[in-house]
């Protein structure tokens, strides 16, 4: 049970005065649904009102801070016009100016005869001094709370400064000091105060220092957050650990049969992850195992000769894919070398219906069906195995933890092996996959092409689409890849649907469109048609950047390539390169180009490596950003930034193993407090490991 002391800190944020149903909505965009999440909002800048000066002192454009008389307030004429307010001090006249304004607010805050501090931007016009809307209008015994370096917050275009900071204020007040859950050596190293004041301090810069990544304040709260993640990952991998695990004994036969029937030999690296894989199986211990593979690396292969150790010993497995398109791709992998190896497979996804998923149902059942391969669907509830040994799960960071136990608990000590094509910096690995062992693919599979990646302006399209012509003439097939479906108003991107017409009028029927606003089934038929070459030319968003195997396309055009991340360039260039021809990825960019888009379209042109191209996309854009945190899984973090703090990441993860062995079901005081941490994380699930719950 989440401790009482957090309580009203997991309230909806419409709970806090003044966040009413128009604000809730808006607030709960951009930070989240509870009061905690705006205590994670930190501050991204801030406004000095330090600065008080008279009024003749005070410069055109200068922020003043200035205690006035209010003298008269004269009320415009007609609704164009601003409401005007006349202030004076000894030295001047400072005229405040309001649009829109309400008359019985602003004599109510501003009477007249009474002496008022406003804060804000000074303007010389028509030769007058004026203050148009200023930012604070407080009494004399008040003038505290505006003299102070003022935190400026990120924000979504529907909520202002002065409403998100009265909402952080309010959420901050609901705050209490909490037991304190680190090390009293590790605070004294770094200077560290207790939670309660880093989180007040954090909020309350004194100078603009304060505001960077390692001003104490907000290194605690980073560090915090870092913790909670390591701990929650060190309980989930032992509760793992600790769940009985049954030992897998193989004899071979299928695996040879495999074998025999590729048309290559393994490489190196694939030969070395199977055997890390079945070592894993034979102990009696649970598999956890990331299995991480550049884009073409072979992983598909191993994932199958791994599933079928499980059917060598008289067990089932499963494979699973975040989408349609993929699910059936993988399929087509397997099924040849399945039939090779006399092993049933069947594909259940959310299109299989009635009598055909009845059947697949029956057969995963009986354990006729040895591997499934799908989606989602193989979570619900009506699917059971006769004896699921195996799962293997592809492109890992588009599901959570909690999806893969929910697939495990689908057997009895099902080994899981978890699949990414995404190339992780080694930072980031620890945060996303700390629960796990890891295989690397280092190298391509034998007569894969390197693939010729070059750079273009948007006014070459003419000649690009002329050199198109010239490779479908000599039997290629091309993407080209377009970054929104439709023209947007505000952002005037090569849309895909207006690429296609334009490419129609030039080839013809030969012209095909995806995208992800399409049903399953038509985005299906219209990538059959381009594998069997009936269409040549692919007109697609970033829906084929995962898994879309067509080895006879070699050519690949990416507009606006510089709004695009390193990682997602490098995934979308893999979708080349996978048959025997020379294959050329071009990059079209809008100029002009700033100077992080640069530097990534000379990374894609000089490397093929996702292993390096990982490790610059994380330089360049910083962890929050790489991949698109959001889609990719790897966990949100609020106040940690894994760039600035990744000396944290790796004392975390060493204190996270030295407290689960000191004290494994966190009972300890200080177990006790690092249990109030994970709940303030919502680290939750991961409680559930503790023997005490």
């Amino acid at each position: 049970m989440r401790p009482q002391v957090l309580y009203p800190l997991f309230k909806p944020v419409d709970t806090l005065k003044g966040v009413g149903p128009r604000l809730k909505p808006a607030l709960e965009r951009l930070a989240g649904p509870h009061v905690v999440d705006l205590l994670w909002h930190l501050p991204a800048g801030a406004v000095d009102r330090r600065h008080q000066c008279t009024i003749n002192q005070a410069g055109h454009g200068e922020l003043c801070t200035i205690t006035v008389r209010v003298m008269q307030h004269i009320q415009p004429p007609t609704k164009s016009r601003p409401y005007r307010v006349i202030c004076e001090d000894d030295t001047g006249t400072l005229v405040l100016t309001f649009f829109h304004a309400h008359a019985d607010y602003l004599l109510k805050i501003l009477p007249e005869g009474a002496l008022r501090v406003v804060s804000g931007t000074v303007e010389h016009y028509n030769n007058e001094i004026q203050m148009t809307h200023p930012d604070h209008m407080v009494t004399v015994e008040e003038i505290d709370t505006v003299l102070r370096l003022e935190p400026t917050y990120p924000l979504t275009h529907t909520v202002s400064q002065k409403v998100l900071a009265k909402a952080i204020h309010g959420a901050l007040a609901q705050t209490a000091p909490l037991a304190e859950w680190h090390d009293s050596a590790l605070l004294a190293k770094h200077g560290w105060k207790p939670w309660h004041e880093s989180l007040l301090k954090a909020h309350a810069p004194d100078d603009l220092a304060d505001l960077a990544p390692h001003a104490p304040a907000r290194e605690r709260l980073a560090y915090d957050e870092l913790l909670a993640n390591q701990l929650a990952l060190g309980l989930v991998r032992r509760g793992m650990r600790k769940a009985k695990g049954r030992a897998t004994l193989g004899d071979g036969d299928l695996r040879a049969k495999v074998l025999d029937a590729l048309p290559f030999a393994l490489t190196g690296s694939q030969s070395m992850a199977l055997g890390e894989i079945i070592a894993d199986m034979e102990s009696d211990l649970r598999m956890l195992r990331l299995l991480q593979g550049d884009v073409g690396s072979g992983k598909t292969v191993v994932a199958l000769l791994t599933m079928l150790a499980a059917i060598e010993a008289g067990h089932q497995a499963v494979l699973m894919a975040p989408t349609e398109i993929l699910a059936r791709q993988h399929l087509n992998t397997i099924q040849p070398l399945a039939d090779a190896a006399g092993v049933e497979v069947a594909v259940l996804t959310g299109r299989e219906k009635g009598k055909t998923r009845a059947a697949i149902l029956d057969g995963l059942k009986s354990g006729a069906i040895k591997i499934a391969v799908g989606t989602h669907a193989l979570f619900q509830d009506d699917v059971e195995f006769a004896d699921l040994r195996m799962a293997v799960i592809d492109e890992q960071h588009r599901f959570g933890v909690h999806q893969r136990l929910e697939l495990a608990a689908k057997g009895s000590a099902v080994d899981v092996l978890v699949m990414t094509a995404t190339p992780i910096p080694r930072t980031l690995m620890l945060t996303a996959y700390g629960d796990m062992d890891v295989s690397r693919l280092l190298e391509k599979p034998a007569g894969r092409q390197p693939v010729d990646t070059r750079v273009f302006p948007s006014s070459k399209l003419g000649s690009i689409a002329e050199g198109v012509q010239r490779k479908l003439d000599q039997g290629a097939r091309v993407y080209w890849v377009c970054p929104l479906v439709e023209e947007s108003e505000k952002l005037d991107l090569a849309a895909a649907e207006d690429r296609f017409e334009d490419l129609k009028k030039m080839f013809g029927e030969r012209v095909g469109l995806v995208h992800g606003r399409m049903k399953g089934k038509d985005k299906d038929a219209v990538m059959v048609d381009f594998k069997s070459g009936k269409i040549d030319i692919l007109v697609a968003t970033t829906v084929i950047e995962v898994g879309v195997d067509v080895p006879e396309a070699t050519v690949m055009v990416i507009e606006h390539a510089e709004r695009f991340g390193l990682a997602q360039l490098h995934q979308l260039r893999g979708r080349i390169g996978r048959g025997s021809g020379a294959s050329s990825c071009l990059l079209v960019y809008s100029p002009p180009l700033g100077d992080v888009a640069q530097k990534r379209l000379k990374i894609m042109r000089e490397t093929e490596d996702g292993f390096v191209i990982a490790e610059e996309d994380l330089k360049l854009r910083g962890a929050g950003e790489l991949l698109g945190t959001r889609q990719s899984g790897l966990p949100e973090f609020r106040m940690a930034d894994l760039e600035a703090h990744q000396n944290l990441l790796a004392t975390a993860s060493n204190d996270a193993k030295v407290i689960l062995e000191m004290d494994p079901d966190l009972k300890t005081p200080r177990g006790e407090a690092l249990r109030t941490l994970l709940y303030l994380f919502e680290r939750d699930a991961a409680i559930k490991y503790l023997r005490s719950g």
